[in-house]
């Protein structure tokens, strides 16, 4: 285990309208304000394409499923994560009317009537995520 230590900056918090990209959108944002290192603190609304992709094995390499819902009334229940060089890590939880579903959320997942996104900016503290000796892109501390 290793853990960092940061100081709080700033809290942005994103309303997200019909049609608009769910994890473009955070991009966006975090582009625009230069965000470097951050958190995804909350995450909620409501979703009618979303794209996620979960692991399936506990193996290495680890193997993965992609979930895959078009056009279809989804509830976002979760969503949160961790921006490292400006790069965000998400992982949400939604439901249909039947089943409670998550995993690592993937671009083109659209808003359906809203969605409502907190950000709390690390001061402080610059993460990269670096690959180890398997492979796996592991939170590091720029030095």
């Amino acid at each position: 285990m290793e853990y960092f230590t940061g100081s709080t900056g700033r809290v942005l918090v994103l309303r997200l309208d019909p049609g608009d990209m769910l994890l473009e959108s955070i991009v966006d944002v975090t582009e625009k304000e230069g965000l470097e290192t951050a958190v995804v603190i909350s995450g909620v609304g409501t979703l009618d394409r979303c794209y996620l992709h979960s692991v399936t094995t506990t193996g290495y390499p680890p193997q993965e499923e992609r979930l895959v819902w078009e056009n279809a009334p989804l509830e976002l229940l979760s969503l949160n994560g961790v921006v490292a060089r400006g790069e965000p890590h998400l992982h949400a939880v939604v439901s249909d009317v039947k089943s409670v579903y998550g995993g690592h959320l993937e671009e083109k997942s659209r808003v359906l009537y809203l969605a409502e996104v907190v950000m709390l900016e690390v001061e402080s503290l610059a993460l990269t995520r670096a690959p180890d000796k398997q492979g796996i892109r592991r939170l590091k501390k720029l030095v």
